[in-house]
């Protein structure tokens, strides 16, 4: 069975007022999640090994296998950003309760948590990823990632909420500051409700 494109979680005008375009939302998923989709669909029919396989399934198989390069980079890829569209919300930024005692005990504060993740977008050297996870201990920690690669790959533990560094993600809206994009998706733009209900599930 093909994997589909999910549809946006909101309206493509949804986030204009906290800084994310129409324009952005329109080529980001359109036009590269769904070519990441497609193409994953085109290596998955050439090779009966990889059918019936689930998106964490192909992401696992093909990480650490050279010759799987391709199957890795788009199985990853849209996991990803099915991830990213999930962690912002048109009412996003706000932070409940249970996340930010959380965040207070493992970061000192929450103004060090957004210190840390702007800290980690601006490190990641190229295209990537930046993670809010919870570590099997239990403890929340930032990660990121290059390219397609994710917690699900790199065992990081699970994913809370991901940001795009990709300058795709960006570029029409934030032009090259990516630490503007970070802050301004960190205050308005991550559902840190939906973090917090991963959390505890």
């Amino acid at each position: 069975m093909a994997f589909v494109l999910p549809p946006l979680p909101f309206a493509y005008n949804a986030l204009a007022s906290k800084g994310m375009s129409p324009d952005t939302l329109y080529f980001h998923h359109d036009k590269h999640h769904a070519g990441y989709v497609n193409t994953l669909n085109g290596l998955v029919e050439k090779n009966p090994a990889l059918q019936g396989k689930s998106l964490e399934e192909l992401i696992k198989l093909s990480a650490k296998d050279p010759a799987m390069t391709p199957v890795f980079n788009n199985a990853g890829q849209v996991w990803n950003h099915n991830m990213f569209w999930e962690s912002m919300s048109p009412e996003g930024g706000r932070i409940p309760a249970a996340l930010e005692k959380k965040i207070i005990a493992d970061f000192g504060s929450v103004e060090n948590f957004k210190k840390e993740f702007k800290a980690a977008a601006g490190a990641q050297f190229g295209s990537g990823w930046v993670w809010l996870v919870q570590q099997p201990d239990g403890k929340l920690a930032i990660t990121r990632t290059p390219n397609a690669a994710s917690p699900i790959s790199e065992g990081h533990g699970k994913p809370l909420l991901a940001m795009d560094v990709w300058e795709h993600a960006y570029y029409l809206d934030f032009q090259n500051r990516r630490p503007d994009f970070t802050g301004n998706w960190l205050d308005k733009l991550a559902d840190y409700e939906a973090a917090e209900r991963r959390m505890n599930g």
